[in-house]
């Protein structure tokens, strides 16, 4: 893990290790773009299933300085394009979306052939997670979370 205590990495895997919706916010020419997004967290990390060509994604490639949240959590990160779902680099993240995203993925709405189709990897830079009164400061660099219950 890239520096955050146990005890958190273990809460952020209960509320994102699995399918769930986050806000992803994207910034161009100073205007701020939010959205829900599907996601899955792993290991400091957002995973979205996207489509190279949307409007986030033309966002990201101007600036791939984002933010997300969801339950209680906010972090700002670095989106990267890790390309088509289906290049061979991506194999061990496409079987784990095709297990997590077991629900809807082969619903018909995704084009797996489509070499537009991408996965989206979200490197959380620093946050805040709060828990059962407790707020941790994460820093997803290199220090370690700090619970604070002063506030």
């Amino acid at each position: 893990m890239k520096g955050i205590s146990q005890e958190a990495e273990q809460i952020l895997m209960e509320r994102f290790g699995h399918d769930s919706i986050i806000a992803l916010a994207t910034c161009t020419d100073n205007i701020p773009h939010v959205r829900s997004v599907d996601a899955y967290y792993d290991d400091g990390a957002f995973y979205v299933l996207t489509h190279g060509l949307s409007g986030k994604m033309r966002q990201i490639g101007e600036n791939p300085v984002v933010a997300v949240s969801g339950e209680w959590f906010t972090a700002h990160g670095r989106a990267v394009n890790l390309g088509w779902f289906g290049k061979k680099e991506n194999g061990a993240v496409a079987r784990k979306m095709k297990a997590v995203f077991a629900a809807w993925i082969d619903n018909g709405h995704n084009n797996f052939e489509d070499r537009n189709t991408c996965i989206l990897r979200i490197d959380l830079t620093d946050g805040v997670l709060f828990s059962r009164g407790t707020r941790y400061e994460l820093d997803f660099r290199n220090k370690a979370s700090v619970p604070d219950t002063d506030r």
